[in-house]
C-alpha cells in the first residue's frame, strides 16, 4: 500500500511539474499552461515569444496543427511565469498532446481576447523604409501593417522584434512551411537590409 502510495504521489507530482495538457484538462486549466510563456492572456512580454491574444483562430488552430505534425520549427523553451521549476518545453511537445477540439477551444479562446502591441524600441528611419517595404511587398495579405486579425495571416505589427526576426530566418531558410509559392517568392525578394527595416516597421506599430 505504501508503494502504491508512493508512485501516485510521484505521478502527481510529475504532472504538476510538466503540465501535460490531458485530454479530460478544461480550456482553463490549458489557458494557464499557455500564459507559462505566452504571458498573461497570451500577451507576451518576452522577446522571442510572440502574442497570442486577438490572433485570428484560424491561424492560431493551423499553427498549432503544424506543431503537432512536426511541420514547424519546435524550439525548447523555459517557462517564463508560474512555476519556474518546471523543465523547459517545446510547442510541438505541448500541440502532441491536445486533442483536435482542445486545439480549436484554445484557438477561439484566445483569439476572442485583445491584441496588445509590444512596447519596444524601434530605429524611425529605418520603419519608414519598413514602410515602403511593406506596402510593395506584403501589404497584399497583410494589410493595415499586418495588424488585422480577419486577414487570418498572421499578426505583424507590434509583435516582439527578436521573435519576427526569427520567423524571417525561418523562411528563409526553408524551416518554416509555406503553403504558396507567392510567399517564397516575396522572401526570396528581400534581402537582410529589407527584412531589418521591416521589423523596425512592424515594432513601430504600437
Amino acid at each position: 500500500m505504501r508503494t502504491y502510495r508512493l508512485i501516485l504521489t510521484a505521478a502527481a507530482l510529475c504532472f504538476a511539474w510538466l503540465q501535460i495538457p490531458l485530454a479530460s484538462a478544461d480550456v482553463g486549466d490549458l489557458d494557464e499552461n499557455c500564459d507559462g510563456c505566452h504571458g498573461e492572456s497570451g500577451v507576451s512580454t518576452e522577446g522571442d515569444v510572440p502574442s497570442i491574444a486577438g490572433v485570428s483562430a484560424f491561424v492560431l488552430e493551423e499553427y498549432m496543427l503544424e506543431y503537432r505534425d512536426r511541420v514547424r520549427p519546435c524550439r525548447e523553451s523555459k517557462y517564463r511565469s508560474g512555476d519556474l521549476d518546471r523543465p523547459a518545453t517545446d510547442m510541438c511537445t505541448i500541440a502532441e498532446e491536445l486533442t483536435d477540439e482542445q486545439i480549436t477551444e484554445l484557438a477561439e479562446h484566445f483569439a476572442a481576447k485583445t491584441y496588445v502591441p509590444a512596447q519596444q524600441a524601434f530605429d524611425a528611419a529605418l520603419a519608414a523604409e519598413g514602410s515602403k517595404i511593406h506596402r510593395r511587398s506584403c501589404e497584399k495579405c497583410h494589410s493595415d501593417g499586418g495588424s488585422l486579425a480577419e486577414d487570418e495571416a498572421g499578426m505583424l505589427a507590434g509583435q516582439w522584434m527578436p521573435y519576427l526576426e526569427q520567423v524571417f530566418a525561418d523562411y528563409a531558410s526553408g524551416q518554416r512551411n509555406m503553403m504558396e509559392d507567392t510567399m517564397k517568392e516575396k522572401i526570396d525578394e528581400l534581402d537582410a537590409a529589407s527584412i531589418t527595416a521591416l521589423l523596425h516597421y512592424y515594432a513601430s506599430l504600437q
